[in-house]
Order: C-alpha cells, then structure tokens, then sequence
C-alpha cells in the first residue's frame, strides 16, 4: 500500500512538472510561430494562440458562421465575438453573407488567413511528426494503457472546463 501511495505521489509530481513544462513549450511555440509569421510580415495580434486556433477553424470549414465556429471549437460566443472583431480589424479574415441567407455573416480568410492557416498547419504537422517518432518506443499494450490514461485524463480536464466539478471536489476523492 505504502509503494502504491508513493508512486501515485510520483506521478502526481510528474503531471504537475508536465503541465508548467507545457506551459513554457506553449509559450516557446508561440514566439516561434509568431517569429515566422514576421518573415511573411505577418504581425499578430496577441499573446493568445486561441486567435490563430479560429484562424485554422475558419480555414478548416470556411464559409462558416459564429455559431458554427463556437461548436466547432466549443468556446463562448463572447469570446468568439471578441477574438473575431480582432480578427476582422487586423485583416485576417473577412465577413460575407451567403447569397440565400442575407441575415446571417459568414466568415473566410483573407489572404494574410490564409499565410497564417498554412503556417499553423506545417507546424501542427511538423509537432504530429515528432510525436508519432517518439511514440515509436511503446509496444502496443504500452500504447494502449497510455491511450486508456489519456483519455480518462482529458475527459476530466473536460469535466473541469465544464464545471462540473471543482478541483477542491477533486482533492476529496
């Protein structure tokens, strides 16, 4: 019992190490990738790579609406709202309105989107690449039981963005 409880002390440390670690990579990551939009003059917008996410929504499914992209990503329509007009104001993307439906705004990218979308793709694929290399070291039962793990994990991180449950309810279980 007692290696049982010290080795879930030491997983616990390890998550907590991996969480600050992916901060700072998130952090790293997203100075790089604003380092290679400047080479395309491409000047973004915020410290927040949530913005180029909607980019690479919009670019994924364009045309597409607000609602659309609040499903899509499952942000708030606030927030959808604010980082749109940003997006909108800096050149990004660029409203429309289909021609059976003047009501509703549609949005696309423009141009400067675009050089963003691609940029975050080639990225995205560059970061697939390397996980997939580093998963090359599991065995299949390995990569099961990891693939058991992640899952449970990120169905409660999505329990914690939802509310369901607090992390104070978490400490009690």
């Amino acid at each position: 019992m007692e290696f049982q409880n010290h080795f879930k002390g030491h997983l616990y440390e390890q998550y907590i190490r991996m969480l600050h670690l992916n901060e700072l990579y998130t952090e790293q990551e997203f100075n790089s990738f604003r380092q290679q939009a400047r080479k395309y003059q491409i000047d973004m917008l915020s410290n927040n790579i949530t913005s180029v996410h909607v980019i690479d929504c919009i670019g994924d499914y364009e045309p597409i609406n607000h609602t659309g992209i609040v499903e899509k990503m499952g942000l708030s329509k606030a927030g959808i709202t604010k980082i749109s007009s940003k997006l909108l104001e800096m050149g990004f993307i660029m409203r429309s309105q289909l021609n059976n439906n003047r009501k509703e705004i549609y949005f696309s990218l423009t141009d400067k989107g675009r050089h963003v979308y691609h940029l975050h793709k080639e990225l995205h694929k560059e970061k697939e690449e390397r996980f997939y290399q580093f998963m090359e070291s599991y065995s299949e039962v390995e990569l099961q039981t990891i693939g058991k793990f992640m899952s449970d994990l990120v169905a409660r991180a999505e329990e914690y963005s939802e509310g369901k449950f607090t992390i104070n309810d978490d400490i009690k279980d």
